[in-house]
């Protein structure tokens, strides 16, 4: 009978379906505060520089600068951040962290662990889920773009005469911030947090004045007036929730970077520094056009006097710069999520921090990153005709995560459904309200963050499918383990010293390396281990409850078969699981002698063919996204010395 002993000593490993512990946030506070600041609140805290100013450009001025209306279009602004920022992602969708990690991947797959087995329903919340990553995407390629131009044109107000350098000086600072990723977000957040506190010192100090020179515009904060706009200009109102929607933009890439921080640093600096500084901006820019109402032509820079406005275009640039990390930052985790949950090809990550697991770097995401940023941006060339474009995508992706919220509210939660139904009308009806408004101008710039959420939506069900077909074709190939086992066994094979390793998805079947090294050599290492390396939905899973030990049924078991349970946030680094699991006491350290075990890849080329499953478009995509894949002996971490890749043909 096939023995079976975990590292934790039990019969059988944890559950993967069972959540970890977050991971423990080294450090003061206050530095990760410092650091959070300017890795995750960069995005939103730069919408000041083109929110207000766009709702009054919005449809010829549609809106105007008079006290009803300015007082209106703040009022819904402060409402909506407070709604939708403050309450369901600060103190609701955070508390949805899948062992520290957030983003939409996150909570999908926390979703999916609740319904664990049932996969009539679990379909559906992979297919919701990516949706949400694809267009969080379309969020990523947008948001460096629109909030550098933005900064980089204030050039236009302090020195006119310079108008004609934005694009190129915008290319040139995106070109370096992209650059600046290989060094990882610790390091960048330590040196943008500085830079960010004086970013909002720079907003409150500006906003402050402009509420002394006009104390009544805080009456602005009431939701009443916010109410009495919509009452007296429904349909204004309606085209205005589009542009509204910009001062919530990047409250989706604050969830998604949650695994780099912690969830008490990022809590602080929103309520004690990000809050309060934008609140007294959106009022000091009210206050200004109450009594300037030209200034609607740029009211963030011309609140500042004549000689701040130059330092404040420099100070801004560098904002935006933070701004573009934050969703470059959530970029790099969600892609890392989606790759080790199946809808991604596996892609080269590198950790940029030893004490923090959710700081990661993905040179192939960045360079694709940095391509589409630098075509949106010199393809529309101006902020203002960006602007029309950014908010399908930012609420496509908040309605996808407030839907994954309400199931796991319901269900871990086991909220009552009268809050469930209370949150599904707070913030669903205003999310559905900013997507319905937006949806208006898809014909206007709005069909781009569509375009590029369709581009990665087709990638990713193209490559889950795929990999379900060449798994199903290699299963036939391949043959039972414990046959092909039993098969050597009785013929006596002669051995060779050294211990062969053999990565493969499981041990019901044989690895196609295994098979063509008996058939081709004629021989067999005196050890052979098969390890299987599983993702689970938790990001993160303890050495401990890691690893799961077969010797396939026979006494002078030098044949085993090792299961390793990676959670989607840790890197599967196959030798090191194998050093574990000689320290667990699961294999014989001897195995570790120099020069070490081989690994055996099972790699053949895959063929397309005629067969029914997939269309033959989606075939070639495939195919290419397989030829483009990291190389597994990369991805797993593999010295490249001692590894050997055998295989035969799958078809597809």
């Amino acid at each position: 009978m096939t023995g079976s002993t975990t590292a934790s000593g039990t019969a059988a490993p944890r559950s993967p379906d069972t959540p970890a512990g977050p991971p423990a946030h080294h450090g003061r506070s206050g530095a990760l505060v410092l650091a959070a600041l300017g890795i995750v609140f960069g995005d939103i805290g730069t919408s000041p520089l083109y929110a207000l100013q766009t709702v009054f450009s919005i449809d010829d001025g549609a809106v105007r600068p008079t006290e009803g209306d300015v007082y209106g279009v703040i009022s819904m602004m402060f409402w909506s951040i407070t709604l939708i920022v403050s309450v369901k992602y600060i103190a609701v969708l955070m508390r949805a962290d899948n062992d520290g990690e957030g983003g939409v991947m996150a909570l999908t797959s926390l979703a999916r662990r609740l319904y664990s087995g049932r996969t009539t329903r679990t379909a559906p919340l992979v297919i919701l889920g990516i949706v949400g990553v694809s267009l969080f995407y379309g969020d990523s390629l947008i948001t460096p773009a629109i909030s550098v131009l933005s900064a980089v044109e204030g050039v236009r107000v302090a020195a006119p005469s310079l108008g004609h350098v934005v694009v190129p000086v915008a290319a040139v600072i995106l070109t370096g911030l992209f650059v600046a990723q290989r060094f990882g977000t610790g390091r960048v957040g330590a040196l943008f947090g500085p830079v960010t506190l004086l970013w909002f010192g720079a907003l409150a100090a500006a906003g402050l004045a402009g509420v002394v020179r006009h104390p009544g515009v805080l009456q602005a904060l009431s939701p009443t007036y916010a109410l009495l706009f919509v009452v007296q200009h429904p349909g204004t109102a309606f085209i205005a929730m589009g542009a509204v929607v910009l001062v919530i933009t990047g409250a989706e890439a604050l969830y998604a970077d949650m695994g780099h921080f912690g969830r008490p640093p990022i809590r602080r600096a929103w309520f004690f520094v990000v809050f309060p500084a934008l609140t007294l901006n959106y009022l000091g820019q009210a206050s200004l056009l109450l009594r300037h109402p030209e200034a609607i032509t740029n009211p963030f820079f011309l609140l500042y006097p004549s000689w701040a406005q130059l330092p404040m275009v420099v100070l801004a640039t560098a904002a935006t710069v933070i701004a573009s990390q934050a969703v470059i930052s959530g970029a790099f985790s969600l892609s890392r999520q989606a790759v080790q949950l199946g809808l991604l090809p596996p892609v080269t990550v590198r950790q940029t921090s030893e004490r923090e697991s959710g700081q990661v770097y993905l040179p192939g995401v960045n360079a694709v990153l940095f391509v589409g940023v630098l075509v949106v941006m010199l393809s529309f060339r101006s902020a203002e005709r960006l602007a029309t474009a950014y908010g399908v995508s930012v609420t496509g992706a908040l309605v996808v995560d407030t839907v994954l919220m309400l199931i796991v509210a319901r269900v871990l939660w086991s909220w009552h459904p009268w809050k469930i139904v209370l949150a599904a009308v707070a913030f669903g009806g205003v999310e559905v309200t900013f997507l319905s408004a937006n949806l208006s101008k898809v014909a206007h710039g709005g069909w781009l963050p569509l375009l590029i959420a369709g581009v990665v939506f087709t990638v990713m069900t193209t490559w889950r499918r795929g990999r379900e077909i060449v798994a199903r074709n290699r299963r036939l190939q391949e043959g039972s383990l414990q046959e092909f086992v039993d098969e050597l066994y009785a013929k006596g094979l002669p051995q060779v010293p050294g211990t062969a390793v053999f990565p493969h998805p499981g041990k019901e079947t044989t690895p196609l390396a295994l098979r063509a090294n008996v058939e081709h050599n004629k021989v067999l290492h005196h050890n052979v281990l098969v390890v299987s390396a599983r993702v689970g939905n938790a990001p993160h899973v303890p050495v401990a409850d890691r690893f799961t030990m077969d010797d396939l049924g026979h006494t002078d078991d030098r044949i085993w078969h090792l299961s390793v349970q990676f959670g989607f946030s840790d890197t599967p680094d196959l030798p090191e699981a194998v050093r574990q699991a000689c320290a667990e006491g699961l294999l014989d350290g001897a195995i570790l002698d120099a020069p070490g075990p081989s690994f055996f890849l099972s790699r053949g080329p895959i063929r397309r063919t005629r067969a029914p499953g997939m269309a033959r478009w989606r075939k070639v995509l495939f195919l290419a996204l397989a030829r483009n894949a990291a190389d597994p002996t990369a991805y797993f971490g593999l010295p490249v010395d001692r590894t050997v890749t055998m295989g035969s043909a799958v078809d597809v």
